[in-house]
């Protein structure tokens, strides 16, 4: 399973109706520790596909400003854990890989 591209049109559906535990990535194209984390994800995502015990979506702020002021976004990269529809864990900055999989609970 690729990372998902998520808007405020498939939010609902991708990330709060979700059965497993979702983690979105706040994140714009032009901010350096954003593409540090990127290929992380991209690669947790990939390793995630095989279990399907959790995903991993992506939201671009520029292109979707109300679901990052939503979700009180302020630096990027932010990545919030929801779980059963709730936000219940976040973390803003680039992180290695393993502290983004403690984050998802993995």
């Amino acid at each position: 399973m690729a990372v998902i591209k998520v808007t405020k049109e498939n939010f609902q559906a991708e990330v709060l109706d979700a059965s497993v535990p979702v983690l979105v990535d706040f994140f714009a194209t032009w901010c350096g520790p954003c593409k540090m984390v990127g290929p992380i994800l991209d690669s947790m995502a990939a390793q995630l596909e095989s279990t399907g015990k959790a995903k991993i979506c992506k939201v671009n702020v520029d292109d979707q400003q109300e679901l990052a002021a939503q979700f009180g976004v302020m630096s990027i990269p932010t990545m919030v854990v929801f779980e059963n529809g709730k936000p219940t864990k976040q973390a803003v900055g680039a992180k290695p890989e393993e502290e983004i999989w403690a984050l998802l609970g993995q």
